[in-house]
């Protein structure tokens, strides 16, 4: 797997038996004069080891949406709650009696659904709805037909349209397209209130759940779509997988205090949660804690962190037992894991058995 390395520097703390250990890049171990503490043997291992960059993010939901009135001025008869999730089909709001229904697409309706009106991606996105809610209007293409109108009509009828209105045509403002389904977060127009053509009527986000998190923008180009994320609410044990799913191309710099310098320019990295646990369903705007993968080694010799000694002059060692035999033996660090707190090395084999603190 392709290594992305995030943070030039690993650490790793563990506190046992009145010492401390530390294992770093430059940080002594397992300080001299320290009060000795029991050991314990235990085998270096063969496998995977993942190296990870703590950062803070918030969950939330994804895009945001605007939705404006396209129906004629009148009184808002019908407005959604906020907080509220509308799908397909559904009223969004209601003016002077008239729903306004959503319906799934990307181009904005804008003009009226009328026999004889041109061929155009808006009627092959009116049809293909009608399909999805069961009104069949006969070939699904670009095309209002006569099979289009008669499942308009069918489709009034559902609603509960009188038969008058029951016209196989809709006017502009009639239906919605939107991406997809919207959860209302702020309501701009209520019932009782006046609303014309162009007026904002609600606010909304997709049911989508996300964590956004900033990234400095020197380390941008480190980060690449896919990557591996660990998600974890702040103040929860359970871990949440999620991938890398988009990286900022605009970076912004924090205000800072006048006179003083700003700080570093930062990227938002946008990550989707792999499979949501209904536990986050209705929350919104909340504080988690976001491991990206930096780096992974396959294969590698491990030991556990805090087997590593400071070696006079530099570097590190660990204490190798034979029997009731000790020698030391210098090792190489390599990518630290504070997931497992395990540390890949070289200079020892595969199963020797190396001291470190009982816990």
């Amino acid at each position: 797997m392709r290594a992305v390395v995030i943070a030039a520097t690993g650490v790793a703390v563990v506190a046992a038996s009145g010492g401390i250990w530390a294992a770093s890049r430059g940080e002594p171990a397992r300080g001299a004069g320290k009060a000795p503490v029991a050991v314990t043997a235990v085998p270096v291992r063969r496998g995977d080891i993942v190296s990870r960059v703590p950062l803070s993010g918030t969950l939330g939901y994804d895009g945001t949406v605007s939705v404006v009135n396209q129906l004629a001025p009148g009184v808002v008869t019908a407005a959604p709650a906020a907080g509220s999730v509308i799908g397909r089909g559904s009223r969004l709001f209601a003016v002077a009696g008239t729903d306004a229904v959503l319906l799934y697409g990307h181009v904005p309706a804008y003009r009226p659904f009328t026999w004889g009106m041109t061929a155009g991606a808006d009627v092959l996105e009116l049809e293909r709805n009608l399909d999805a809610l069961g009104y069949a209007p006969g070939t699904v293409d670009r095309h209002f037909s006569a099979a289009t109108a008669a499942a308009v009509r069918r489709w009034q009828k559902a609603r509960g349209l009188p038969p008058a209105a029951r016209t196989g045509e809709l006017a502009l403002g009639e239906v919605v397209f939107l991406r997809g389904p919207v959860r209302v977060s702020h309501v701009d127009t209520g019932a009782g209130a006046s609303a014309g053509p162009g007026t904002r009527m609600l606010s909304g986000t997709s049911t989508v759940k996300v964590v956004r998190v900033s990234v400095t923008a020197d380390r941008r180009a480190q980060l690449h779509a896919g990557d591996p994320v660990q998600i974890t609410m702040v103040g929860s044990d359970g871990v949440v997988q999620g991938r890398v799913r988009t990286l900022g191309k605009v970076a912004t710099a924090p205000e800072a205090p006048q006179g003083a310098p700003p700080g570093p320019a930062t990227v938002t990295v946008t990550i989707t949660l792999v499979r949501p646990p209904r536990a986050l369903a209705d929350l919104d705007q909340v504080p988690v804690q976001v491991a990206i993968e930096s780096a992974r080694r396959r294969g590698v010799l491990t030991v556990p962190v805090t087997a590593l000694l400071a070696r006079p002059g530099g570097g590190y060692q660990v204490a190798v037992r034979d029997g009731a035999a000790r020698r030391l033996v210098p090792v190489t660090p390599g990518l630290f894991d504070d997931a497992t707190g395990t540390v890949e090395v070289t200079g020892v084999g595969e199963g020797m058995r190396v001291e470190v603190p009982v816990s």
